[in-house]
């Protein structure tokens, strides 16, 4: 008999002031990598003989961008469940508050079937996995027709000391960008922005000049919101620009952590200058991103900066609210995006590490090996063409149509919200994003180009591979430590001496430890 349908958030029990770390936003909530389609097959989802066995219960757990989520007895559900011969439960925790839902599940010990890592790095998974509470999976992935294609290198960058603890979701490397309102720009007679000044000019002309064209002093330059830390928050995408290291740098054949850097604090000293002259919004620290698209759709803020294939979803939204009140314009892009703009230092984007996040099985709760490779099989299974579809855009004549070999979704948000939107959180995309895809417009075309040239412009972290056993300890509270003193830094809660002092705590309460470990380990690879 199926288990129970209720469907329940978690939400963290713990809240802080300062920005905790997170990943999957934009890498989340948003379409999969956008590498071509493959003619490639994978597991078969119809049924088998292996599925002639009692359904396997599995517990997800997944983050959420929206308030509504699918059901346990939703259709797309129900309909996965069939082709899996599995009893799904899903446990959905708000986007923002994963980061603290996660440890406190990590220490609870009660963990579900698979759980989402937002960051691999994160030192509460590093001890567990360490500890053995993870399946180590890596040598089994051989054993399925697409997890067995899993990419070398991203294996390498999602791996603990050379292990993997969970299937990693692929993602294109080159996703980052400027996300803005095209309609905007050329309300107020400018040309898209080449250069820091340039894009300045930008924000405090959509403040200004009354870009919609309302009559009122009601609009700002760019939404931010309170989710920080990983690769696609606005701050370390920008911090790029002004020619800031990716997390760490070399300086004279040392690793430098990036607050320890002049141009991170010329970064920051920008940020706080839109946040002084409002071209941001001013509760960026605690606004959530689950409603980061908002401002931009509803005419309020025209910038996002956050991962380029927004863009069409930016655009896709501002064409429905339109279309509801007789006013769209069908035949064209309010929205356009771009890599970045140009530095001192030339043009600079922030890579992923090809992956966001990692679908990891705890051993608490899938205590043997068959159940593991059961586990795996469904993992696999998702990466068909058939569930890859499902899990994006649910069930054909229902929540899409076709229009040759391209999906034209249901207009009807709350259908989609309540039984398809946030299923796509556990696709694996192992080697690609097989779906059908919407019709490839301009602007997804477009976004498809500059994510492949912006591999081109990356700034890799050259301490990405290195475990350290300092920031397993003390990671989080080093993190917070920066995380809070740059917001009060840019909000004005500090000043440049303030925020240095936040520096030297951070180098006190371990910082120092870590920087020396972390060369230690850059050391051994240099010989």
């Amino acid at each position: 008999m199926k288990k129970s349908s209720k469907k329940w958030i978690s939400v963290a029990a713990v809240s802080t002031v300062a920005m905790t770390t997170i990943v999957g936003c934009s890498s989340g909530g948003k379409e999969g990598a956008t590498t071509p389609s493959s003619s490639g097959s994978s597991a078969p989802a119809a049924a088998t003989p292996a599925q002639q066995q009692t359904p396997l219960d599995l517990n997800i757990m997944l983050p959420i961008f929206k308030t509504n989520f699918p059901k346990d007895d939703g259709p797309v559900v129900t309909e996965i469940e069939k082709k899996t011969n599995t009893n799904i439960h899903l446990e959905w925790v708000p986007n923002a508050s994963y980061t603290d839902k996660f440890n406190i599940t990590l220490a609870s010990g009660k963990l579900p079937s698979i759980i989402y890592v937002p960051d691999v790095k994160n030192p509460s998974f590093v001890n567990a996995a360490k500890s053995g509470a993870f399946w180590e999976v890596g040598k089994y992935l051989k054993d399925f027709p697409s997890l067995s294609q899993a990419n070398s290198i991203i294996m390498n960058n999602s791996s603990i000391d050379g292990k993997n603890y969970g299937v990693y979701r692929g993602r294109a490397l080159g996703r980052n960008g400027i996300n803005y309102r095209k309609d905007w720009l050329e309300a107020v007679g400018m040309q898209p922005p080449k250069t820091i000044d340039d894009f300045y000019n930008m924000l405090k002309a959509f403040k200004e000049k009354d870009p919609d064209k309302n009559g009122k002093n009601d609009t700002y330059g760019m939404v931010m919101v309170k989710w920080t830390g990983q690769w696609a928050s606005s701050f370390d995408i920008m911090k790029l620009w002004f020619g800031a290291p990716n997390k760490w740098g070399v300086v004279n054949g040392k690793l430098v952590p990036e607050h320890q850097t002049p141009e991170y604090l010329e970064a920051l000293k920008f940020m706080k200058k839109l946040y002084d002259e409002k071209l941001v919004n001013q509760d960026f620290a605690v606004f959530d991103s689950a409603k980061w698209n908002d401002p931009v759709v509803n005419n309020q803020a025209g910038v996002i900066i956050d991962v380029t294939d927004n863009a069409a979803r930016l655009d896709d939204k501002i064409h429905q609210t339109l279309a509801k009140e007789g006013k769209d314009k069908p035949d064209i892009h309010y929205i356009d995006n771009m890599i970045g703009v140009t530095g001192k230092d030339g043009l600079k984007a922030l890579p992923t590490s090809g992956f966001a996040g990692l679908l990891a099985i705890p051993k608490s709760s899938v205590k043997t090996e068959d159940d593991m490779k059961r586990v795996l099989k469904f993992l696999d299974q998702m990466n068909s063409p058939e569930l890859t579809t499902m899990a994006g855009y649910g069930l054909e004549g229902k929540h899409y149509t076709k229009e040759g070999d391209a999906v034209v979704p249901s207009k009807d948000s709350a259908i989609l919200e309540s039984e398809v939107e946030g299923l796509n959180q556990m696709l694996p995309f192992i080697p690609e994003d097989r779906g059908l895809k919407v019709k490839q417009t301009p602007l997804r075309l477009q976004t498809a180009k500059i994510q492949k040239e912006a591999e081109q412009f990356i700034v890799a972290n050259p301490a990405e591979p290195f475990i350290s056993q300092v920031y397993s300890q003390k990671g989080q509270q080093l993190d917070n430590i920066i995380n809070d003193a740059r917001i009060k830094f840019i909000v004005g809660q500090t000043d440049e001496a303030g925020l240095k002092n936040a520096f030297e705590t951070w180098k006190k309460s371990g910082g120092d430890d870590l920087v020396k470990e972390m060369n230690d380990l850059y050391s051994a690879v240099k010989k």
